[in-house]
């Protein structure tokens, strides 16, 4: 009896020590992922072809563009819950400067394109310079700076457009910007693969990616050990606003429309898929590969809940709950890990 029942425990105390070995080296995404695509294949056959994979691929692109974004402020410790009012600004402001140069002069196309981008970035990136300007220089709370901004832009928003969308857009804008494709790809997943490209340089390669992690980890720290704290939160910040901006052109040619609506939840989506690719919200420490993945797993979730036809009311408590989730997860992983160093 003893014989056959020792070996088993041992497996099993293996078993663990290795689940529990991979939760801390990889954090609750990889199990997290695994669970989704077992339980939506589950659910739809077509959870797992190819033209839905690439859908879920082009629908991740814009929540990507702003958890790179949010990224970059959690890193220093604080957050940005402006990042959904910066995507309204940026299609309500470029819609409208596009649609009225196009109006005005219906044989300039590309510069009724070029007008609507410039000034729909430009309103965006103001949203964070004000922030970064908030937190930075004026030492304001994040929280309170960017739900102020957020109220604000909001506001502006919908005094713009009246609560009504913004017609009159060029087609050629949606037709490439939002529709284009390229050997089968669509447009938007090329323009993100080369954000990332240059997110991961600036992060991993640059002395301003080293400051960003060095201001989270300790900014008293820092500031002793000769950083500028104050123009890397301020430049965190807009840095923030500039890829949510650029994610608010792509979401506005999908659309072929400037809507004030839009973005209301990518605060919560931007903020849990940084969470649960393991960034900390204490600052300091995370990857931008694991944020990437983060953000293409939440839409792969949101794929799988429509696939499975599930009430776009309860998708929205799901994200909060794999939230909360990947926090406790966070929380317990950070003791295993002082454990293991003990």
């Amino acid at each position: 009896m003893s014989t056959t029942v020792e070996p088993i425990s041992e497996e099993r105390k293996d078993a663990a020590g290795w689940l529990k070995l991979a939760f801390v080296r990889l954090g609750v995404l990889p199990f997290l992922l695994i669970i989704a695509i077992v339980a939506f294949t589950l659910l739809s056959g077509n959870f797992l072809t190819v033209n839905n994979l690439l859908n879920v691929a082009r629908q991740s692109t814009y929540l990507t563009m702003v958890t790179m974004g949010q990224m970059l402020a959690l890193l220093t410790g604080g957050f940005d819950l402006s990042v959904g009012t910066i995507l309204a600004v940026t299609s309500v402001v470029g819609a409208l400067a596009m649609s009225s140069v196009f109006a005005a002069s219906p044989d300039l196309v590309w510069l009724a394109v070029l007008a609507g981008v410039l000034a729909g970035f430009g309103a965006g990136l103001a949203i964070g310079i004000v922030n970064g300007t908030g937190v930075a220089l004026f030492n304001v709370s994040p929280f309170m700076m960017t739900l102020g901004m957020a109220s604000v832009g909001f506001g502006i928003a919908l005094y713009l457009t009246g609560g009504v969308p913004v017609y009159g857009i060029p087609d050629i804008f949606g037709a490439v910007f939002g529709f284009g494709r390229l050997f089968g790809i669509p447009a938007p997943i090329y323009a993100t693969a080369i954000f990332v490209a240059i997110m991961y340089v600036v992060l991993n390669w640059t002395r301003f990616g080293r400051y960003l992690y060095a201001v989270g980890g300790n900014i008293k720290a820092s500031r002793l050990s000769g950083i500028n704290t104050r123009k890397t939160l301020f430049l965190a910040y807009v840095l923030c606003a500039a890829l949510t901006s650029i994610a608010g052109l792509m979401l506005t040619a999908r659309l072929e429309t400037g809507e004030a609506n839009i973005g209301s939840s990518m605060p919560l989506e931007s903020i849990a898929a940084c969470v649960i690719g393991g960034v900390s919200l204490r600052g300091g420490v995370g990857r931008l590969s694991s944020v990437v993945l983060g953000a293409i797993f939440i839409g792969l979730v949101q794929n799988g809940m429509n696939l499975a036809r599930i009430d776009s009311y309860l998708q929205t408590v799901v994200i909060g709950i794999l939230l909360i989730l990947a926090v406790v997860a966070d929380q317990f992983r950070l003791k295993l890990i002082a454990e293991l160093r003990d």
